[in-house]
């Protein structure tokens, strides 16, 4: 397994790992792709086994209003016939000792307990306009004090709708 930055010959292994990993919903590869399509900054990594793409992860901008204020952490994904192997920790544990991630305020929306594992905590503020009460929205390395409702990149809403109302599924996390 070779974890490296993604390159624009991999992303079409990147979509079908994302296709794979939420089999039901298309949101999460529809992302990627506008994203890369649109010329977003976006810092990721693939792991790749035996020319197959079998996990994920990236990073976008995260802002108060036009300023950015750290990274979003979205989407992460694991094919499932690797999950439970501890593929994704790996994959988020190197991605948090990147130059690029070290020391940014880091944002995500997913499962307390996984993320937590990593350093993640709780989030009051910014709001996350995606997780009723914040219930699921997490940081690391945020001192924000004032509240604000977070802003991300303008393709998480305009890519598909996603499916179901939470994010992160067995098949894979965001």
């Amino acid at each position: 397994m070779k974890i490296q930055r993604l390159t624009t010959e991999n992303r079409p292994k990147v979509y079908a790992l994302l296709r794979g990993a939420f089999p039901s919903s298309d949101y999460e590869a529809a992302l990627v792709q506008k994203l890369h399509d649109n010329g977003r900054v976006i810092h990721e990594w693939v792991c790749i086994h035996t020319g197959k793409a079998i996990a994920y992860i990236a990073f976008t901008n995260a802002y108060h209003g036009r300023d950015i204020c750290g990274l979003h952490l979205a989407p992460m994904a694991v094919a499932p016939e690797f999950q439970g192997r501890g593929v994704g920790s790996e994959l988020l544990r190197f991605a948090l000792r990147q130059e690029a991630i070290s020391s940014q305020p880091l944002f995500v929306l997913g499962e307390p307990g996984y993320y937590s594992r990593f350093g993640f905590e709780p989030c009051r503020v910014p709001i996350c306009p995606f997780d009723k009460n914040n219930a699921h929205f997490l940081s690391m390395r945020n001192a924000t004090a004032t509240s604000f409702v977070v802003g991300y990149e303008p393709e998480f809403t305009t890519a598909a709708a996603p499916t179901g109302t939470t994010r992160s599924r067995k098949r894979g996390r965001r």
